[in-house]
């Protein structure tokens, strides 16, 4: 099911200059919680989700439009421009990922039957093959520990890149394709307790990018190659919970230089894909804040 808001509950997209720090609504809303902005390759809109459905939202003014992908299952907040500019791929509430045309129309599954959960977040340069994070359920439900899979973005054999105890999550591509970034719970101190790494695309060379005592995730990486910007949940986190006080961090792309960009009530949503603007300025996040002056513990009862 689609997240839904809270009683008194706001979804605010902001747009925010990474070197100047001035920020801009692009758009408030009491009635949709949305979610995980995109921005269009050409800079001219941003892509978000809501309702189990993904949205056009011009810079220039107005509501999101919706897009129409007929009978492709409800949607979550993992979705990626494909680099052809003409196509989006899309995780939904069935497991799988789906390719479907920017201007609305038929969508064509890309994963395969195996048993998997799949959760998108990369694409690769070329748009050749997919970064995913796959999740195996038992009968009664409970998941394993989420591991980073490859797969051809028109279909075909997967590729396991991770295999251990230690959930990863967030895999994204460099705009080069020389890394894979991801956070990852490999080098934990209690659970929950994600960093950020990157590793080859073949699964090698994995380093180790963060080192705090918050719990970072969904690292990405900037169009120019030399930044990420990625959220920090307060220490004791475990996973990437809704509605907890939160920071929108940035830093070099080899983890140094870190500085904050925004403090805002959010997580889960707030920033789950790559949301750069084409020219590495600006980054795109979505808040959730409470007109009655809630914390977020009061926040994330009313969540539960």
């Amino acid at each position: 099911m689609a997240r839904t808001l809270a009683d008194g509950q706001h979804a605010i997209i902001r747009i925010l200059g990474v070197d100047t720090g001035e920020t801009a609504v692009l758009h408030e809303s009491a009635d949709v919680l949305y979610e995980a902005p995109n921005w269009a390759l050409d800079g001219t809109a941003l892509y978000v989700n809501g309702d189990g459905h993904l949205f056009r939202l011009e810079l220039n003014g107005g509501a999101p439009q919706r897009i129409d992908l007929g009978d492709v299952p409800e949607l979550n907040n993992d979705h990626v421009l494909d680099p052809d500019d003409e196509h989006f791929f899309v995780s939904a509430d069935d497991g799988h990922i789906y390719r479907a045309p920017l201007a609305g129309g038929q969508a064509t599954r890309v994963t395969n039957d195996d048993g998997r959960l799949h959760f998108l977040h990369g694409v690769s340069p070329d748009g050749t093959t997919l970064a995913y994070i796959g999740v195996e359920t038992s009968a009664d439900g409970a998941w394993s520990a989420p591991n980073v899979f490859t797969i051809p973005a028109a279909g075909g054999p997967d590729t396991q890149l991770t295999d251990d105890e230690f959930p990863d999550d967030g895999a994204e591509y460099a705009p080069d394709g020389t890394w894979i970034y991801l956070n990852s719970e490999r080098a934990r101190t209690r659970p929950g307790h994600a960093q950020l790494f990157r590793m080859r695309p073949d699964g090698s060379g994995a380093e180790q990018l963060t080192s705090d005592e918050r719990v970072n995730w969904f690292p990405h990486v900037s169009p120019d190659g030399t930044r990420l910007a990625y959220v920090s949940f307060p220490s004791g986190t475990e996973g990437h919970p809704a509605d907890r006080d939160v920071i929108v961090r940035l830093c070099e792309a080899d983890g140094s230089g870190m500085r904050d960009l925004a403090r805002v009530l959010g997580g889960q949503g707030t920033m789950n894909v790559n949301s750069w603007s084409p020219d590495s300025r600006s980054i795109a996040y979505v808040e959730y804040p409470m007109d009655d002056g809630r914390t977020e513990s009061d926040a994330a009862r009313a969540e539960s």
